[in-house]
């Protein structure tokens, strides 16, 4: 094979290579890219997230404790739910940095009606009052609605049929360690407060990624 002919050969092989890989390449490292992306919490991403996960945690943990006291009728009850509801104006008080205080504050006024409904509706529940059950049943599902269309006007990245959906499914397991606590099935008791813990700290991981997306220059 003459020279010539084969330096134009191999020179036609490498462009050959060079345009079959580039694309590949490319693509890979805009992979790779959007993967470390995902990946990269800086530390104001950590600290709203661990806020939000302990302050939904609390928020489970303070209405079961709410209900347990509210079954035995305990001297306790009253403080309990002050606690409850201090819980609730917390929450709030996470989102004032970025929406200021009137969102803050309205956003922790719809969640201790939620915590007021719910009292309510445990109250319908010992008293066996079935009228009253559904009155504030429906009401505490209005009120749940009433949330997720409020945070999702205020952020365009929450999805307010995620955040109804999530927020229903808070009611429909703290109906089930209601209930569970009535027939006394104290392991479905267990297994309902464990999956309503779980769910909420989902919960609160969703709504720290729609901060984090909304305002991306916080948490550079």
């Amino acid at each position: 094979m003459k020279p010539k002919f084969l330096i134009a050969k191999l020179t036609l092989l490498c462009m050959f290579l060079v345009v079959s890989v580039m694309p590949v390449t490319a693509d890979a490292a805009a992979k790779e890219k959007k993967s470390s992306h995902k990946q990269c919490l800086t530390p104001s991403v950590i600290e709203l997230k661990d806020n939000l996960r302990k302050l939904w945690s609390d928020h489970v943990i303070w209405t079961k404790n709410y209900i347990v006291s509210a079954f035995a009728n305990s001297e306790d009850k009253e403080k309990v739910l002050a606690r409850l509801l201090q819980n609730q104006q917390e929450i709030g008080n996470v989102y004032k940095p970025y929406y200021g205080e009137a969102v803050g504050d309205k956003l922790a006024q719809l969640l201790r009606e939620h915590i007021l409904i719910a009292g309510k509706v445990v109250a319908a529940v010992l008293a066996g009052n079935q009228a009253d059950l559904e009155k504030y049943n429906k009401e505490w599902y209005d009120n749940a609605d009433d949330i997720a269309k409020f945070l999702s006007a205020q952020n365009p990245k929450y999805s307010y049929e995620q955040l109804k959906e999530m927020f229903h499914e808070h009611l429909e397991l703290i109906t089930d360690d209601v209930t569970a606590r009535v027939k006394k099935d104290w392991d479905a008791e267990i297994v309902a407060f464990d999956k309503g813990l779980e769910h909420m700290i989902m919960f609160g991981d969703v709504l720290t990624e729609g901060i984090v997306k909304q305002f991306p220059d916080k948490f550079n």
